[in-house]
């Protein structure tokens, strides 16, 4: 397993963050390094991404800083260039996975049906992502299709919660977690960081009572 995965595995809960303004970035970083986090999935939805990548990335070298919801090869340059570790996709693009394949970028495409999990691993994947993982029947269908692809680990995102990330994260198969109840975007837009830093540090105590 690549090395970035491996430190998924140990963060066990990877924070999914949207961003509107870079200047948010360092504070935020702050909190989820504080919180025992250390890890943001940037998705590149917003024009303030890259730059918060950046940021985040030159203010906190320990941190696993990527870029999410990247859809073209064009994004998975810029995001890398602005120094992020990992790439994740809502959807399985071949050119974008084989892309970062070529690039050894290690690369997390969203996956819902079978057909799309066994071209995940004909392009060489036993990671992928499974989105959105609640709307798309959550940890019982990913135990339904773990049984034919036992080579699969999955990195559930979408409707995950302080709630059900225990049930998840109990069932060998998950890799990790993504999730962005502890950084909602209303929380960053007010500067609320030490209540991201709190519910950071209770994500991180979840995953500590699960996996050790």
């Amino acid at each position: 397993m690549n090395a970035v995965l491996e430190k998924f595995q140990k963060i066990g809960i990877i924070p999914v963050v949207v961003l509107d303004d870079a200047k948010d970035a360092e504070a935020l970083g702050k909190a989820l390094m504080e919180g025992g986090l250390p890890a943001a999935e940037v998705t590149f939805r917003t024009e303030a991404a890259e730059e918060s990548i950046r940021i985040m990335a030159e203010k906190f070298p320990d941190m696993l800083v990527g870029a999410g919801t990247v859809l073209t090869t064009e994004q998975v340059d810029r995001a890398v260039a602005a120094g992020a570790k990992f790439i994740v996709s809502p959807g399985l693009n071949p050119k974008v996975v084989k892309y970062c394949i070529e690039k050894n970028i290690p690369v997390t495409p969203g996956t819902q049906t079978p057909t799309e999990m066994e071209q995940a691993i004909e392009l060489g994947l036993d990671i992928v992502k499974f989105f959105p993982a609640e709307p798309a029947g959550g940890l019982k269908m990913i135990k339904a299709v773990s049984a034919p692809y036992t080579m699969l680990k999955f990195m559930p995102t979408g409707g995950i919660n302080a709630e059900n990330v225990k049930e998840y994260l109990a069932y060998d198969k998950i890799l990790a977690c993504g999730g962005s109840w502890m950084v909602k975007k209303d929380m960053i837009k007010n500067g609320e960081f030490d209540k991201i830093k709190e519910m950071v540090a209770e994500a991180a105590a979840i995953v500590k009572e699960i996996r050790g």
